[in-house]
């Protein structure tokens, strides 16, 4: 199976989780619990409001050594997505790339999709902890904070008072 067939599928339209492709051309699929879609939109909120001059999608299709793949959120400029247009994926990784942990993944898991986006092009890949902590990566490691948004809160907090 191909990008192109997954996103013709009438059968994998509209499920109530995330799709992505592996390099074997099989399709992998992660259910997401409420508070994982909250910390998304947070993060995505958040991201606009201190990069105002690019894009922040939910689950951006992008093209990597292994298949298809599709951050939780991204951080993409407007020469990335020119660069990608009329593509059914990005062909070059957003500059950022962030994945919410779920119950069903493992830092193996995240270790290796940190690998594909940076070999992708990202320059930054962020993981949410399932308790809204914020760890930043670049390709030579682990940062306190981001280097491309240093402001950026390292715990998300999703119903403080």
């Amino acid at each position: 199976m191909n990008w192109q067939e997954v996103c013709d599928d009438p059968i994998l339209q509209n499920l109530p989780y995330k799709i992505e492709l592996n390099r074997h051309g099989e399709v992998v699929m992660n259910a997401v619990r409420m508070e994982h879609s909250f910390y998304v939109e947070r993060i995505q909120f958040l991201l606009k409001d201190f990069l105002p001059n690019g894009y922040c999608p939910p689950e951006l299709a992008v093209e990597t050594e292994d298949g298809v793949r599709s951050p939780d959120v991204a951080w993409i400029s407007r020469e990335r997505a020119l660069a990608s247009r009329g593509a059914l994926y990005a062909t070059v990784a957003p500059e950022i790339c962030m994945e919410v942990m779920s119950p069903g993944n493992t830092e193996l898991q995240m270790t290796e999709k940190r690998r594909l986006y940076f070999k992708a092009g990202a320059e930054e890949f962020w993981l949410c902890s399932e308790e809204g902590k914020i760890r930043f990566f670049t390709p030579f490691g682990e940062l306190e904070s981001s280097k491309r948004v240093p402001d950026f809160p390292n715990k998300i907090e999703l119903f403080s008072e």
